[in-house]
C-alpha cells in the first residue's frame, strides 16, 4: 500500500477523468491520498470530493500564491483550526513561501504562513509547507515559530537545498518528495533523500503536477506515485515494499485523523 498525501483532485485536469484516475490508483495500490486546499474558500469543493469517498481526505489552507485574496483581515489561525474540526480535514495547509512565481507579497505570504503554522500547532495536524526559491527566510520562519512551540510539518515536494532538508529533520520535520526526484539529471534531489531518515520520509505526486519519469510531461495522478516510490526505494537502498510500508507508516503516525484501511499492512513496530 502507498499513499499520495499531496495532490489536488479538484483542479480540472484531473477532475473530467476522476473515476478513472481513482480506479487507476486503486490498481497501483495507493490506498489513500490527501487532496490538497490551495484557497480556503473552496474548502466546500474539497469536502464533496471526500465525502463521497472513504479513503481520500483533504487539507484547509491556502496556497502562498493566493495568500493576497483573503480579503482585509487575511487568513485567520482561529478560522482554520474552526474549518479542520471537520472529520475528513487531517492536514493544514498548503502554506509557506513561494519567491518563483511572486503572485502575492512576501509579507501577505509570510503572515498567512504563520497562521497556518499557529493552526497547525494547535490543532496537531500537520502542515504541508510550500516552499519555492525560498530556504532561507523559509527556514528562518521554521525555526522561529519552532522557538514558540513545536507543531507537525512536512516539507511538500522537496526541491530545496541540503541545510533546509537537514535542518527541518533535526526539528522533527518530515518531507516529501514527487516525481522531480526521478528525473535523470537529478542527483543533487536524489542525494538530499537519501540523507533524509527514512522514519521521516513520505511521496507524494502533487498532481496533476510534476509527473515522474517515464510520464514526464504528462498529466500526474495519483498512481503515479507508485514510480516515485520505486526510484526512492533505490536510493535508500531498500526494496519497493518495504519502503511503501515505511512511508505508509509515516503518514498514519502523522496524519493521525486518517484512517488505516482494514486491508493495509500494518507496522512491524
Amino acid at each position: 500500500m502507498l499513499v499520495d498525501h499531496h495532490c489536488h483532485l479538484d483542479f480540472p485536469q484531473l477532475a473530467a477523468d476522476r473515476d478513472g484516475l481513482l480506479a487507476r490508483a486503486k490498481a497501483a495500490g495507493v490506498g489513500a491520498m490527501v487532496t490538497i486546499s490551495t484557497r480556503i474558500r473552496q474548502l466546500p469543493s474539497l469536502l464533496e470530493i471526500c465525502e463521497a469517498h472513504d479513503s481520500i481526505y483533504c487539507s484547509v489552507g491556502t496556497h502562498p500564491d493566493n495568500a493576497g485574496e483573503e480579503g482585509e483581515r487575511g487568513i485567520t489561525a482561529d478560522e482554520i483550526v474552526r474549518l479542520s474540526e471537520h472529520p475528513k480535514v487531517v492536514a493544514i495547509g498548503e502554506a509557506g513561501l513561494d519567491y518563483f512565481h511572486k503572485k502575492a507579497s512576501p509579507q501577505a505570504q509570510e503572515e498567512g504562513f504563520r497562521a497556518h503554522i499557529e493552526a497547525a500547532r494547535r490543532t496537531g495536524l500537520p502542515l504541508e509547507i510550500h516552499a519555492r526559491d525560498a530556504d532561507q527566510d523559509t527556514l528562518a520562519i521554521i525555526e522561529d515559530e519552532y522557538a514558540k512551540g513545536a507543531f507537525p510539518a512536512i516539507l511538500h515536494c522537496y526541491t530545496g537545498g541540503p541545510e533546509l532538508a537537514r535542518r527541518a529533520a533535526e526539528l522533527g520535520l518530515f518531507v516529501s518528495f514527487t516525481g522531480v526526484v526521478t528525473f535523470k539529471k537529478n542527483d543533487a534531489l536524489r542525494d538530499i533523500a537519501r540523507a533524509v531518515p527514512l522514519d521521516q520520509m513520505l511521496v507524494e505526486t502533487d498532481a496533476p503536477f510534476l509527473a515522474p519519469e517515464p510520464y514526464r510531461g504528462k498529466t500526474n495522478e495519483p498512481a503515479f506515485v507508485a514510480h516515485t516510490a520505486a526510484a526512492l526505494a533505490k536510493v535508500k537502498g531498500i526494496t519497493p515494499e518495504a519502503f511503501a510500508q515505511a512511508t505508509t507508516d509515516n503518514f498514519f503516525r502523522l496524519f493521525r485523523k486518517a484512517k488505516r484501511p482494514a486491508s493495509g499492512p500494518t507496522s512491524a513496530a
